[in-house]
């Protein structure tokens, strides 16, 4: 997010990481020097059920963590449990106006709560079936996205009233905000992402990703250099585009199961975290350069992760996966629908990423 420039003078220490190969050539072969990121804790907080966007609230130090029919909430610090939000069957993320102080959750019903006291102010029914959220700030709304029809629905984030529905044509993933009125949202069976105007929630371009990645999965966005981060299921890549354009400045690889990616404007690094156990951190450097800086070794399952603005670690969830079952136990044959593999009861873990402090 662009208010993420209050927080400055994070420490950064360097390594040379292993090779990496790039699809284009103003883009960067290997890892290069700059990052020593690392799991720096590993908590294992067990409860049941699956999880989905997990979300950092750097201002009031919470982690909100989608648990299926409820949002359970974390000291961001510590990592306690500290409330659990009921009430949000379905719910997938949450999304928070620091203006109004409002949070919201793509569940169904959405619930509309005070993000300094938790308080629950309302439920809003909605249609299509909510999956990501965005807080977009240049008009003061909330984002919910659904690969169901409407693909869109606007609220304004003051009284939690609906504004208005887009159809994307396609099912949204991920979206993001140059804070200055255009909304970002990559569209996962188009190979696509749509520019949305924030105030007429007209589209007003989509651009295509020409093979260079498909099944975007997460998006992120550098909002001063106007850079799109674009990560893809097949081939798995990120994809650079310029957000003004849809020019693509890049391509990298990136590793297996991608489904949430932030940029971090203090250090000129994008995060994009896969399902394989791998976070991938892409580093813009001056000219719209960018190289693979690191891939860091999280856990298999720690698909979705969240920035906190404040100290620039990563947070991720997973869980330890039962072996899946046989064909013959009733397991899809090749080229069925996918099933998300049944976890260990208990085992289910927050990993916070970040860089070891400097030895004296």
């Amino acid at each position: 997010m662009i208010w993420s420039h209050v927080f400055n003078a994070r420490g950064v220490l360097s390594m040379t990481g292993a090779l990496c190969f790039a699809a284009h050539p103003w883009v960067a072969v290997a890892d290069t020097p700059g990052s020593t990121y690392q799991i720096i804790r590993s908590d294992k907080v067990g409860e049941t059920g699956g999880w989905d966007y997990v979300y950092a609230d750097a201002t009031h130090r919470r982690l909100y963590v989608p648990r299926g029919d409820r949002i359970t909430v974390f000291n961001l610090d510590t990592l306690a449990r500290t409330d659990t939000l009921s009430h949000t069957a379905s719910v997938h993320g949450v999304a928070i106006d620091p203006a109004s102080n409002h949070a919201f959750s793509s569940s169904q019903p959405l619930l509309m709560w005070d993000a300094t006291t938790l308080a629950t102010i309302k439920s809003i029914p909605v249609q299509g079936s909510p999956d990501g959220i965005l807080f977009e700030p240049a008009t003061e709304r909330i984002y919910v996205l659904s690969h169901r029809a409407p693909n869109v629905t606007v609220l304004d984030a003051k009284d939690g009233s609906i504004v208005g529905t887009i159809d994307l044509g396609g099912a949204p993933e991920q979206a993001q905000s140059d804070g200055a009125g255009l909304v970002f949202i990559d569209i996962e069976d188009r190979d696509q992402v749509a520019v949305i105007d924030a105030h007429s929630l007209k589209v007003l371009r989509k651009y295509d990703l020409n093979g260079k990645g498909g099944g975007p999965g997460a998006l992120a966005l550098n909002a001063k250099s106007r850079t799109l981060f674009v990560c893809c299921h097949d081939p798995a890549t990120a994809i650079m585009l310029d957000a003004d354009t849809g020019a693509i400045l890049g391509v990298l690889p990136i590793g297996k199961g991608v489904d949430a990616a932030e940029f971090d404007p203090d250090t000129m690094e994008c995060f994009s975290s896969q399902g394989d156990g791998t976070l991938t951190v892409i580093k813009e450097s001056e000219g719209r350069h960018f190289a693979v800086e690191q891939t860091v070794a999280t856990k298999v399952g720690a698909r979705t992760s969240t920035l906190d603005q404040k100290t620039g670690h990563i947070f991720l969830a997973t869980a330890d996966f039962l072996p899946p079952p046989s064909v013959s136990a009733g397991a899809p044959a090749n080229g069925g629908p996918r099933r998300r593999r049944a976890t260990v009861p208990g085992s289910f873990t927050l990993l916070e990423v970040g860089q070891p402090a400097p030895q004296p």
